[in-house]
């Protein structure tokens, strides 16, 4: 009965294959076992005297906080019509060059990542909005997807991110319990804070890969990103004030917002309130912030901040039960056990991670599996900034990898009943390859995402 947490784990991987809901899942299967392994005599039910503490703890959590603060941040601002003005301004002033278009939707994807950090609505509204317009400049649709769905992900690695926020909570608990099992009782920490700045860098990078990666067609494959004709093209005499009009307000807000986090001006959840604030005041701006407004924007953060509370609870009684059966003893005992050390070990945890990506969300990632390998990493003196940002990057591609990437999906639902799924599938592969290609060199070149970090220590 030694392997009964591994039973535990594989029990809830096919559960949620089989489709029921992460959160009731991963509570439901852990208080089953619990009373498997009371009858079987593998399990102490006292571990379960913890629950209320851990419960407790996730409420009173001041960081996650920030969570429904982000989430409405986002959502008032696809409510607020920016994507729809920064695409128009955008493919204006790109539009005279050879996959001009292309170009436009990777920076506006850059800039909504920035100030909105939603996934979903990212990929829908430049589905509607850019996909259209480029099918008819004569884009190749697999480039076009693939190109919507990647930019859409950006959200997922530049901050502020609610990835990087739950990360940075789990990663934070998981380098504590590191330290204390390594005997140090005045354990570091490690923040939000840092995992921003830590991931502007790899962000950065992602954006020129996809930028030259664009330019490269355009260059070698002149058909697939023709420059674009009629209206676009032509001199805009306006087009210096709508430029200005429309990228002032947004840059200004993530200024606001990133800014004051790595001035340390304000925490992460007080920068959050900002955001959202400022938020309201750019849709009061365009005249979008009426009561019926207000009410979706609302009714809509209720129901996304739930959803991750409820999975969060539920990951913390899975995780409770998961080392009431020694589990995290056994996993440490695998990697332990590895030729190569602790670079073996992370390269057989992201390889792993980025296979589970294919059938699970960040989410169910971020709650599960990274509770139970984090402490053991960072045990073996693995960078916690670092691994935050690879497994930032990597959880980005689980959007992207077929067949079931959310991005995909999401696109799917906007596009154009002319573009078969296959050409998504195919669309992203690229733009898979060029993410794996920056997690590679972050992994050889830690420097690129514990550099800045330590600058502005």
């Amino acid at each position: 009965m030694e392997y009964m947490s591994l039973y535990l784990f594989a029990t809830v991987f096919v559960l949620l294959l089989i489709g029921y809901p992460v959160a009731f899942t991963l509570a439901g299967t852990a208080l089953a076992f619990t009373v498997l392994g009371e009858m079987t005599g593998t399990f102490d039910p006292a571990f379960l005297e913890a629950l209320p503490n851990r419960l407790y703890g996730i409420i009173g959590n001041q960081i996650l906080m920030a969570v429904p603060l982000f989430v409405f941040m986002g959502v008032m601002l696809e409510r607020s019509k920016i994507a729809d003005d920064l695409l128009t301004t955008m493919s204006r002033l790109f539009g005279r060059l050879r996959g001009g278009l292309a170009i436009s939707v990777v920076l506006v994807g850059m800039l909504l990542a920035a100030s909105t950090g939603i996934v979903g609505a990212t990929v829908v509204t430049m589905g509607l909005l850019s996909l259209p317009t480029m099918l008819k400049h004569g884009y190749d649709p697999k480039i076009s997807t693939g190109l919507i769905c990647a930019s859409g992900t950006l959200g997922q690695i530049i901050p502020p991110s609610i990835v990087l926020v739950l990360l940075g909570d789990v990663l934070s608990n998981a380098y504590q319990q590191a330290q204390l099992d390594m005997g140090i009782f005045s354990p570091e920490t490690i923040s939000v804070s840092d995992l921003f700045i830590g991931a502007l860098i790899p962000g950065l990078l992602l954006v020129t890969f996809y930028i030259l990666y664009i330019g490269g067609v355009a260059l070698f494959n002149k058909d697939a990103l023709p420059a674009a004709s009629d209206s676009i093209s032509d001199y805009d005499s306006h087009l210096l004030h709508d430029v200005i009009k429309s990228l002032v307000p947004p840059l200004f807000l993530i200024l606001a917002v990133l800014g004051s986090i790595i001035g340390g001006l304000a925490t992460p959840t007080e920068a959050a309130a900002i955001g959202a604030v400022g938020a309201m005041l750019l849709a009061a701006s365009k005249k979008m912030l009426t009561l019926k407004t207000l009410q979706e924007v609302v009714r809509s953060t209720t129901r996304v901040s739930c959803m991750v509370f409820m999975i969060l609870i539920g990951a913390a009684l899975f995780s409770l039960v998961f080392r009431g059966f020694e589990g995290d003893e056994l996993i440490q005992e695998l990697l332990g056990d590895l030729s190569g050390g602790k670079y073996h070990a992370l390269f057989i945890v992201m390889l792993a991670m980025f296979l589970l990506g294919f059938v699970l969300d960040f989410i169910e990632i971020t709650f599960v599996i990274v509770p139970i390998v984090g402490p053991i990493l960072l045990a073996m003196g693995i960078d916690p900034v670092w691994l935050g940002i690879l497994i930032a990057i990597n959880l980005q591609t689980s959007f992207l990898t077929p067949p079931f990437g959310f991005a995909l999906f999401y696109l799917r639902g906007v596009a154009p009943a002319s573009i078969k799924t296959t050409q998504i599938y195919r669309g992203v592969i690229p733009f898979i390859s060029i993410q794996l290609l920056v997690m590679a060199m972050i992994a050889y070149w830690p420097v690129l995402a514990t550099w800045l970090p330590d600058q502005i220590s």
